[in-house]
């Protein structure tokens, strides 16, 4: 079941995704077991987005690319693909959110 908005919120004022993306990076190259992070996540932080400018540049609310991260459900169509450009090219995005903006 997706979570309320105040559970969402709750969670993430006890959270750092960034941090705890970076640790698993760094237990990932250490050879340690790591964190299992959502591949929505993972490609939001190799674009080094927020999560309002992610889910701008993949044209859908915060609350959705949050259910996503959670894994609560799974992106379709256009975004997947979006997403696996982020995961694959990260630069790619960058600069396409950066002409979107400028």
């Amino acid at each position: 079941m997706p979570k309320t908005e105040q559970e969402l919120l709750d969670r993430d004022a006890e959270r750092d995704i960034g941090a705890e993306l970076l640790e698993s990076i760094g237990q990932m190259t250490a050879g340690e077991a790591a964190a299992v992070h959502s591949p929505v996540a993972i490609a939001r932080h190799r674009v080094q987005m927020s999560q309002s400018q992610f889910a701008q540049l993949l044209g859908v609310s915060v609350r959705v690319l949050q259910e996503w991260e959670q894994s609560a459900c799974e992106p379709s169509g256009a975004a997947r693909s979006l997403i696996r450009v982020a995961q694959e090219r990260p630069e790619v995005l960058r600069e396409l959110f950066l002409d979107a903006v400028a």
